[in-house]
């Protein structure tokens, strides 16, 4: 029987489907790597910690970044107690030199940072154009407060449903940084152990974000837990659709997110207090006030470090 064009149009469609969450390696970042693929920004804090970033000399020199192996470990100064009129603890913000659209970005962490007063992220922006450009962040919290916070920041127009297709629970659905205080439209993951002392107590785990015109997906996948192999092995292909039920969905429903995001580049970072951090340490069950402990006490932040064993992006 000769196959009709309905037939091979079914196939096509069949395959596309098929091939749907089906992506490539491009780019594996892992130990030295990090060194000339990212970019450490001594600048100031859009966030206005009380940080001091430092470039990639001073960072290496003072033992900040450290690129070996299957290892980068990005922290903060532990030993300095800093004088209140001068600048803030010594830390670390990378930023990729690619910048991507569509693709899926995942981490290999063994640690994070923890203790009161941090404000650690592993996240996408612009940067250039921001908030027209978009930001995702895909690991981010403060003051050691669990679960982890997955989160979009965009210009006007683009909400989130109240009810769709993830595990976490959705805390914002106007995206908007112009509205509710730029606190955008968050999903807070469904266990303890997806961020802070609770992540580094199983040894970390992986987070995988997927972008996409028509989503964006965040996957947390603790290190002892059921995690895919292709994601866990850093094969040279792998398929999103075998990953179950994202942590967090952003469908384009109510937001065109190929508008919203540009080319976003990945950062790493790590500061203290500022417009998170500060604003809720009081509630936070830390001591004293957050600029004051972190000028005063170098060394309950002998913890905060970041120990990474590779980010992949695949397209």
């Amino acid at each position: 029987m000769r196959p009709t064009l309905t037939s091979f149009v079914a196939l096509a469609y069949c395959l596309s489907g098929a091939l749907a969450g089906s992506y490539t390696l491009i780019d594996n970042y892992v130990g030295s790597t990090f060194l000339s693929a990212f970019v450490h920004e001594a600048i100031a804090d859009p966030t206005h910690g009380r940080v001091n970033y430092v470039n990639q000399a001073t960072a290496v020199a003072k033992n900040l970044t450290f690129a070996s192996g299957n290892t980068l470990i990005l922290r903060a100064d532990d030993t300095t107690v800093l004088s209140p009129s001068g600048p803030g603890r010594n830390s670390v913000r990378i930023r990729s030199v690619k910048a991507y659209t569509t693709h899926v970005a995942i981490i290999d962490v063994r640690h994070m940072p923890q203790g009161c007063g941090t404000w650690p992220a592993f996240w996408e922006t612009d940067g250039s154009d921001w908030p027209n450009g978009g930001e995702v962040d895909i690991i981010e919290g403060v003051n050691d407060q669990s679960p982890n916070a997955m989160t979009l920041h965009t210009g006007a127009n683009c909400n989130m449903p109240a009810s769709r297709a993830e595990t976490g629970t959705p805390t914002g659905l106007n995206c908007d940084v112009n509205t509710d205080g730029n606190t955008g439209c968050g999903v807070q993951a469904p266990t303890a152990n997806s961020y802070g002392p609770a992540l580094n107590a199983i040894g970390g785990g992986w987070y995988a974000m997927e972008r996409t015109n028509n989503f964006i997906k965040v996957w947390f996948f603790p290190r002892n837990g059921n995690t895919p192999s292709d994601l866990k092995n850093g094969a040279s292909s792998i398929n999103t659709d075998n990953w179950g039920t994202p942590t967090a969905l952003f469908p384009n429903t109510n937001c065109d997110i190929g508008s919203h995001f540009d080319q976003n580049n990945i950062i790493i970072n790590l500061t203290f207090c500022g417009d998170w951090a500060g604003a809720v340490y009081g509630n936070s069950g830390c001591p004293s006030t957050c600029v004051d402990y972190v000028n005063n006490n170098p060394s309950a932040f002998k913890n905060a470090y970041w120990d990474i064993a590779a980010v992949r992006v695949y397209e």
